[in-house]
């Protein structure tokens, strides 16, 4: 079976993207397919690359970049929900004028076509937070 999953909450505000995570590293455990990842709303803050958690936490942000990296799961971050929040990737920072790239490895800016047509291919569409 291929997934697409929808995270909206930030890794701080719920426990939602961290329930993400889990279900997807079991889901791929079970040999299921994960098409896409799509970060909206709030859970654009998985994506933010500067994120420094106590060493005792979960490091959010690098758990979902060693995913990306580990099964070439394509992590999408909804580009109007993350300029409402200042997370900007470089070419959108070159574009409005700022200094940074916030966004982490593993990690991409793009709109909601994206999330659309991972509904349209995938057998689930399952949304966290």
């Amino acid at each position: 079976m291929k997934f697409a999953i929808q995270v909206n909450t930030s890794p701080y505000q719920s426990n939602a993207g961290h329930t993400a995570y889990q279900f997807i590293n079991a889901a791929l455990a079970q040999g299921h397919g994960i098409f896409r990842v799509f970060f909206y709303h709030d859970g654009i803050y998985h994506a933010l690359k500067y994120a420094t958690p106590p060493d005792d936490e979960f490091a959010h942000t690098r758990q979902w970049s060693g995913l990306a990296q580990r099964y070439q799961i394509d992590l999408v971050v909804c580009v109007s929900a993350a300029q409402r929040r200042g997370l900007l990737c470089a070419d959108e920072a070159h574009r409005q004028d700022k200094q940074d790239n916030d966004l982490a490895d593993g990690f991409r800016i793009s709109g909601l076509g994206q999330l659309i047509e991972a509904t349209l291919v995938s057998d689930r569409f399952i949304v966290f937070g």
